[in-house]
């Protein structure tokens, strides 16, 4: 990361353990805020200047061909009818488009299909320190955890600095630091991400629920890789 390593902390310390991550962020996305949407491959993404998003990404080997056919099937036929009618996605075909990610995505990423390279404390560690790096200059943590093949995030960009250069950051680094520790070579992180504008403060608070409480659901007993712990 612009050639300095992260900081090595323990398992849910660094910047953002030392406030309150309970207090919803400054800015969510208003009605009238432009939004602009960027298409990477098979998913549409949604970004906004100034915005909360809750973002999952995930290992290059993390979720079965078919299962993304069918998932970028079905997104694009809900974003393709709204686009023939010449208007924008209604709020139901919003949340049709975030149940696709949480009911199909979830469960295969919970079930822990791949080599969950993230299981390795080391690379769980880089991932972590990626995560907190800038932490307080680039954007706001306010939850995160390192599941064994994927990544939850809720944070809030800071400044000019923009979702796809944060994930870069976070990616482009981990990915190398991990396949140092590994002794390996070639993708390491899927290069989709997924990422759902967070529009209100319970939204946010779902949101940062969720991912405080994925280790536990997936059944991931005294899992250290999550902040705020629970």
């Amino acid at each position: 990361m612009n050639g300095q390593d992260p900081i090595r902390k323990g398992p849910g310390e660094g910047v953002a353990g030392n406030r309150s991550a309970g207090v919803p962020p400054a800015g969510f996305l208003r009605q009238n805020d432009n939004v602009s949407v960027r298409n990477r491959g098979h998913l549409p993404n949604w970004e906004a200047a100034t915005a909360t998003y809750f973002v999952t990404f995930r290992l290059a080997d993390s979720l079965p061909q078919n299962a993304l056919r069918n998932i970028s099937f079905a997104r694009k036929d809900i974003l393709s009818t709204a686009a023939q009618m010449g208007r924008a996605i209604s709020e139901l075909e919003r949340k049709r488009l975030l149940k696709l990610h949480t009911r199909r995505i979830e469960k295969y990423l919970d079930a822990g299909v791949g080599a969950c390279f993230l299981r390795n404390d080391a690379v769980a560690q880089v991932v972590a320190d990626s995560l907190r790096q800038f932490d307080g200059t680039r954007y706001q943590l306010f939850a995160w955890c390192v599941m064994p093949n994927h990544v939850h995030a809720v944070f809030q960009t800071i400044g000019g600095n923009t979702l796809p250069r944060i994930l870069h950051s976070w990616k482009s680094y981990s990915a190398k630091q991990a396949n140092q520790i590994l002794r390996r070579s070639g993708e390491f992180w899927q290069r989709e991400y997924y990422d759902h504008l967070v529009r209100g403060v319970s939204e946010f608070h779902r949101a940062r629920k969720y991912v405080i409480d994925n280790p536990k659901k997936a059944g991931l007993k005294d899992w250290p890789w999550v902040w705020p712990k629970d």
